[in-house]
């Protein structure tokens, strides 16, 4: 599945980084710290998180991550809208919370076949 499909399946908003949605989803991740995102999200991941600063492309790029959701139609900094397109890392918005989304994101089949 790519990002451009979950966008179209899960109603999401993409905010910048459209040059990347075209990106394939290998994964999912859930957080909000990000020593624990490095740490732990997979390479190819969709990863879903509240938080809205310029560092949360920093790690998509690090990572290698397909994209990033923001849960709970919380609104990115500009500064970090212009790193994504920049960088290419499709940032998207969900109006539910970071729960709901995350299980939205299971029931298209996203995460089912990975190692815990």
């Amino acid at each position: 599945m790519k990002v451009r499909d979950i966008i179209e399946k899960l109603g999401l908003k993409l905010v910048s980084g459209k040059k990347g949605i075209d990106r394939k989803i290998e994964g999912g991740y859930c957080g909000d710290l990000l020593s624990d995102v490095i740490g732990n999200a997979p390479k190819g991941c969709i990863w879903v998180t509240v938080q809205t600063h310029p560092n949360i492309v920093a790690v998509a790029i690090l990572k290698e991550m397909a994209g990033i959701i923001i849960s709970a139609n919380h609104q990115p900094e500009e500064d970090t809208r212009k790193k994504s397109d920049a960088e290419g890392i499709p940032l998207l918005i969900s109006p539910l919370t970071s729960f709901q989304t995350t299980g939205q994101l299971y029931e298209l089949g996203i995460g089912k076949n990975e190692d815990i």
